[in-house]
């Protein structure tokens, strides 16, 4: 185009990509004028007004307000801004439409009844003391008349949801999930039931105390990452390092109880460890058969979507090979002492 040139509203619509009328629209709107008028009365445009012309396609394609647009024109402030201000607005739409969207989800998985929408609604806009709130009234009832160990509900609900500042679409919907649950009474009866039923012997009431919980939770777990991490890595259950990182292991276990690490209490907790697939594979059966929720119908639906909100990894270290693995070096460390 030459810099000297005037085109007319055809020429000009042309070269930036918009309609006559919208060029039209957008001179009348006095957002780009046009350059001058022939002598018939005609608009014409000069190479630096349909350069306004084409910003103003791209701008209004992003949905850019028509009031940020003519500030921007007139001067009153930079592109820079304008595209700030409308990224804003765009990351504004965009939280909107995930949480439209994770509740259509969760109605259409529901059946979509009506009475249902608002409910889903507020599940989904609610504030994070709200949900901390939610959680806290759960599992207080749940803790109503619950006979385990002091401490160990305390430890139960610090397992809980932090949704993020940006959630995805399947944090929310996970969210809504949860938060529908836990409302419900005869989940959080389930809930109870299953705990109490879990911890009523003597040996799971011990697991359940403060020192074993902080074991499994927290001191115990970088070591059991560290037994992990040497499976991962195709070592031997009979290799030096297995050996020295399953004993560091076993050493803090079983100072627990006060017990000495003796060949024979190696043996043992290898027998534990070796026993662990058969009993999962016979919960699993008996929840089943059975006409009460079990641990994946409560407690363990709690931590799932609990995992899915917080954004935890799904854990792959659930194969009954680890555990054999795990036994199997329990095993070689008792021979080799």
């Amino acid at each position: 185009m030459n810099d000297e040139e005037l085109y007319t509203i055809g020429d000009a619509a042309r070269r930036s990509g918009l309609s006559v009328s919208a060029v039209r629209y957008y001179a009348e709107a006095g957002i780009v004028r046009p350059t001058a008028l022939n002598e018939a009365g005609h608009r014409m445009y000069d190479v630096d007004a349909i350069a306004a012309l084409e910003l103003v396609r791209t701008l209004r394609e992003l949905d850019t307000d028509l009031r940020e647009i003519r500030r921007l024109l007139s001067g009153d402030t930079t592109l820079h801004g304008v595209l700030v201000t409308h990224l804003e607005v765009v990351e504004r739409q965009e939280r909107t439409l995930r949480s439209r969207r994770a509740v259509l989800t969760a109605l259409i998985r529901e059946g979509g009844e009506a009475e249902r929408v608002d409910l889903m609604h507020q599940l989904v806009t609610m504030t994070d003391e709200e949900r901390e709130r939610t959680i806290d009234d759960f599992w207080n009832d749940v803790a109503e008349g619950l006979d385990v160990p002091d401490g160990f509900v305390d430890r139960l609900r610090a397992m809980r949801p932090v949704l993020p500042e940006e959630p995805t679409a399947a944090q929310l919907e996970a969210w809504i999930t949860l938060a529908d649950l836990v409302s419900d009474q005869e989940f959080r009866d389930a809930v109870r039931v299953h705990l109490r039923e879990t911890y009523a012997a003597p040996e799971a009431r011990t697991i359940a105390t403060e020192p074993f919980q902080d074991f499994i939770h927290d001191s115990g777990t970088p070591l059991m990452e560290d037994l992990l991490a040497a499976h991962r890595a195709g070592e031997s259950p009979r290799s030096a390092r297995a050996e020295a990182t399953v004993t560091r292991f076993m050493e803090a276990a079983v100072a627990l109880s006060g017990e000495r690490l003796t060949p024979e209490v190696r043996d043992r907790m290898a027998d534990g460890f070796r026993r662990i697939p058969d009993l999962v594979r016979r919960m699993a059966e008996e929840d089943a058969v059975s006409e009460e929720p079990g641990y994946d119908g409560t407690h363990g639906r709690y931590l799932s979507l609990v995992a899915v909100i917080n954004g935890v990894p799904e854990d792959h270290d659930d194969d009954p090979a680890v555990y054999v693995w795990i036994a199997d070096a329990m095993s070689a460390a008792a021979v080799a002492s």
